[in-house]
């Protein structure tokens, strides 16, 4: 047997299923494309390496079904450009909003190691640390010592680390120094971190907000491209109303919710490995279904997330084939694919392929 159309091609991919496609997913313009050579090569317009380990694994078998041993199908995973109603930021594809209602529920620690899971996954990804009065990221990437470099024009050269390309006020003023600064000077300094960062090629800008919806979220919603924000809480009832405060305000600013991440879902002892849900369950997921978002993850609170986190070594860089590791993993998966469907390709970034 021989595929003779590209028609057969797409229908016979399309019987590969996964819960981050969608039906008839190899009928996306640009998703498959044929060499003269006669290789399939399937273009994943975000990053998930279970869909591309699933597919392959898959083809594999089918290629004993078919009796087709030379058939050969490449995956590949360029994260596209998805619009969003401002002007983009130059060099950035795409930016991501980490945000929660209220402050201690995990959203930084979430915010560092879901931009270092997507870079794992092989996505270029920056950080920028929006949280004016408390900023937290040059320590968790331990690089708190560091400040960026000036170049021409007084625009800064983003700080690496681990793979990622950061900014933070916190690399610009003393790490005992408190930012008395009133709100609109605070959102100043947002506009100045994003617009006057020389951010290389990024396929996500990770941007970890301030707790809270006050000028800074503003200030997102008025003046940055956000592609899509993520909602972190616990399962705790406090955490959860503010939470739902966030919801609606990122709805009212049209700045589409990609969904909602549970952290703190349950305690998991370091002694015994026992687990205990101390600040209830199922809120995430009750919430999530009343707003008809979805709930991307659950992820628990251990005392090695916290130790390798202050280290300056987050669990994903620490050790990427940890349980706790492989969990922010899935969760920069269901981020990158849930953001793709959610959104609409620049026309100008499609690459029309001949076959």
């Amino acid at each position: 047997m021989a595929f003779t159309t590209m028609a057969e091609i797409k229908n016979w991919l399309n019987e590969f299923t996964h819960s981050q496609l969608c039906e008839g997913w190899a009928e996306i313009p640009n998703m498959v494309s044929i060499a003269a050579t006669g290789v399939i090569t399937i273009t994943l317009p975000f990053v998930s390496d279970s869909i591309k380990q699933e597919l392959l694994s898959w083809v594999e078998l089918q290629k004993e079904i078919l009796a087709m041993p030379s058939l050969s199908v490449v995956v590949v995973m360029r994260p596209a450009t998805l619009k969003t109603n401002k002007p983009a930021v130059k060099g950035v594809k795409n930016i991501i909003a980490v945000s929660s209602g209220k402050g201690g529920v995990g959203k930084s620690t979430t915010a560092v190691n879901l931009a270092l899971a997507l870079q794992h996954l092989g996505a270029r990804v920056g950080i920028l640390d929006a949280d004016i009065y408390g900023p937290s990221v040059p320590l968790m990437l331990g690089v708190e010592d560091k400040k960026p470099n000036i170049v021409d024009n007084n625009r800064m050269m983003p700080v690496e680390a681990h793979g990622l390309y950061s900014n933070s006020i916190g690399y610009l003023v003393d790490k005992a120094e408190a930012a008395v600064w009133r709100g609109p000077m605070a959102s100043k300094a947002l506009s100045q971190l994003v617009n006057e960062t020389l951010w290389p090629d990024l396929d996500y800008l990770i941007i970890d907000m301030p707790p809270g919806t006050g000028d800074i979220q503003l200030t997102l919603s008025q003046q940055i491209p956000t592609t899509g924000a993520l909602i972190v809480t616990t399962p705790q009832d406090l955490a959860l109303m503010d939470a739902i405060k966030g919801v609606n305000m990122f709805t009212k600013v049209d700045i589409p919710v990609t969904g909602v991440v549970e952290n703190m879902s349950v305690h998991i002892c370091s002694q015994c490995g026992h687990e205990e849900a101390i600040f209830g369950t199922g809120g995430a997921e009750s919430m999530a279904k009343h707003y008809a978002i979805p709930l991307l993850g659950k992820l628990p609170l251990h005392i090695d997330i916290r130790s390798e986190t202050d280290s300056g070594t987050p669990s994903v860089v620490s050790n990427v084939t940890s349980a706790h590791s492989q969990l922010y993993i899935q969760l920069a998966e269901q981020v990158s694919s849930r953001l793709y469907w959610q959104g609409e390709v620049i026309v100008d970034q499609i690459m029309f392929k001949s076959l």
